[in-house]
């Protein structure tokens, strides 16, 4: 089981230009046969830079990983989500709506020793309901080990929602302390 969450905050002298926030709670389940589970999801986003207010996902899904090694890993998954959302159209009104989205990911790891980490994961979530109607996310990061817990990580990531015509590029970098029980 795994909880995440992220806030992301930028503006200008100009203008607000993100106030992003994302917050995960997932858990997989090995069950069956080698390589292969069960995964579950919750995940709430609140996003001004796509036009967001909020959006709240919610499902399950199976994944097999086709690369398990210690140092690599090529996992692909599949499944489906019930979404609610609240957007902010072109117009600037907003739109309730409830959908079902297919979830497709593609994640890859790679270690080297226990130093240097490469990791990306991109998802496609077309609707199962309306045509047209899809989010991709895309994420890159790299981590270099400082101590045994915290690590200096740099990533790259894009979304693009389709639903409110609206996508974003975010470069970031800090430090990241991990604990795992």
């Amino acid at each position: 089981m795994n909880v995440n969450s992220a806030w992301i905050y930028g503006n200008t002298p100009e203008k607000l230009t993100n106030n992003d926030f994302n917050a995960t709670l997932d858990f997989n389940l090995y069950k069956t046969f080698p390589h292969f589970y069960y995964w579950g999801l919750v995940n709430f986003t609140s996003s001004y830079s796509l036009k967001i207010k909020e959006q709240m996902q919610s499902g399950l899904g199976a994944a097999y990983r086709l690369i398990d090694q210690k140092d690599i890993m090529l996992n692909i998954s599949d499944g489906i989500l019930f979404e609610r959302s609240n957007i902010i159209q072109e117009e600037g009104t907003e739109l309730g709506y409830q959908t079902f989205r297919n979830s497709l990911r593609l994640q890859f790891r790679l270690q080297y020793k226990e130093l240097l980490t490469f990791n990306s994961v991109g998802f496609y979530q077309p609707s199962l309901q309306y045509g047209g109607d899809f989010i991709v996310t895309a994420n890159i990061s790299l981590g270099i080990k400082v101590w045994k817990w915290l690590s200096f990580t740099t990533a790259f990531t894009y979304n693009k929602v389709s639903r409110t015509q609206r996508e974003n590029t975010l470069i970031t970098y800090g430090l990241v302390a991990e604990r795992f029980f």
